[in-house]
C-alpha cells in the first residue's frame, strides 16, 4: 500500500466516523465539533484528488464560517434541547424513509460505476496541462458557465432578501432605527445641557 492509499483510507475512515458522531452525539456542541472534523478530513480527500482550491474553499467557508457560526449560535442561545428531543420518535419513520432513499440512490450510483465506470463520467472542458487547478476552475466558471454562475448569484441574492423580509417584523419591545428621524436631529434635540452651580454638587435626580 502506497502513501496515497494510506492517506485515503485514513481520511475516509475519520470522515465517516465523524459523520456518524454528528448525528449520534447527545451534546450539540460536540456534534458541531465532529462536523468540523468531518469537513477537515473531506478537505484532505480533495487534496488527494488534486483539487486544492476546493479543499481550501471547504476549510475557509464551511469550517471557518458556517461551522464556527453554528458553534457560537448553539453555545450562546439558551435552547432547551430536552424539549426538542421529545418529537424525535414522532419524526423517526419519515427520517428513516428519507435515509433509506438516499442509501438506495448511493448504491445505484456506486453500482453503476462498478459495472461501467464510463457511465457516470461527464464531459469536461479541455484544460491545458500547465494550468493549475484554481486557474482552470476560474477559466471554466467565468467563460463557459458564466450565465449559470450569475443566475446562482441572483438566486442567492433573492433568497437573502426574502429571509430579511420574512424576519423583519414589528415586535413589541424591540426598537428599530428610523434613519430619516436620525438624520433630521439637531444639536439642540440631541443634547441636553444642564447648568450646574459651582461647588453645589450633582443633584440626586441627575446622578
Amino acid at each position: 500500500m502506497n502513501a496515497a492509499a494510506a492517506f485515503f483510507y485514513l481520511f475516509s475512515g475519520v470522515t465517516i466516523a465523524s459523520a456518524l458522531m454528528v448525528i449520534s452525539a447527545r451534546n450539540p456542541v460536540h456534534s458541531v465539533l465532529f462536523l468540523i472534523l468531518a469537513f477537515v478530513n473531506a478537505a484532505g480527500l480533495f487534496l488527494l484528488l488534486g483539487a486544492e482550491f476546493l479543499a481550501m474553499l471547504l476549510v475557509v467557508v464551511y469550517v471557518g464560517a458556517v461551522a464556527v457560526l453554528f458553534l457560537f449560535v448553539v453555545m450562546m442561545l439558551d435552547v432547551d434541547f430536552a424539549e426538542l428531543r421529545q418529537g424525535f420518535l414522532q419524526y423517526l419513520p419519515i427520517g428513516g424513509l428519507i435515509g433509506l432513499i438516499f442509501a438506495v440512490e448511493l448504491l445505484l450510483v456506486v453500482g453503476a460505476w462498478v459495472i461501467d465506470p464510463q457511465i457516470v463520467r461527464a464531459p469536461v472542458a479541455a484544460i491545458p496541462a500547465n494550468v493549475t487547478n484554481t486557474a482552470a476552475l476560474g477559466q471554466v466558471l467565468y467563460t463557459k458557465y458564466i450565465y449559470y454562475f450569475q443566475a446562482a448569484g441572483l438566486v442567492l441574492l433573492v433568497a437573502m432578501i426574502g429571509a430579511i423580509v420574512l424576519t423583519l417584523r414589528d415586535r413589541k419591545g424591540i426598537k428599530r432605527q428610523d434613519i430619516p428621524t436620525q438624520n433630521a436631529r439637531t444639536k439642540a434635540a440631541a443634547m441636553d445641557v444642564k447648568q450646574v452651580p459651582s461647588r453645589a454638587g450633582v443633584p440626586e435626580e441627575m446622578a
